[in-house]
């Protein structure tokens, strides 16, 4: 059971990192290697657009799992 709440806070720990990046623009981010392709395609405004809703969607999933669990 507790892998589960492991499991969890990663994705909300990941979430919230790509929330925060896209709100202060970080470059460190932006200019990693696993974004930059992102970056390329979309460009920088888009991108940031695109982390941030993976952070949301991010997070709603590990709340959603979160509510699940507590079912069983």
């Amino acid at each position: 059971m507790t892998m589960h709440y492991i499991i969890q806070g990663i994705f909300v720990g990941v979430g919230l990192l790509a929330i925060i990046a896209s709100l202060f623009n970080w470059d460190w981010f932006f200019n990693s290697q696993n974004t930059l392709f992102v970056v390329k395609k979309a460009g920088r405004r888009k991108s940031r657009v695109f982390y941030f809703i993976l952070g949301l969607l991010m997070i709603v999933t590990a709340i959603y799992f979160f509510m699940e669990v507590q079912k069983i």
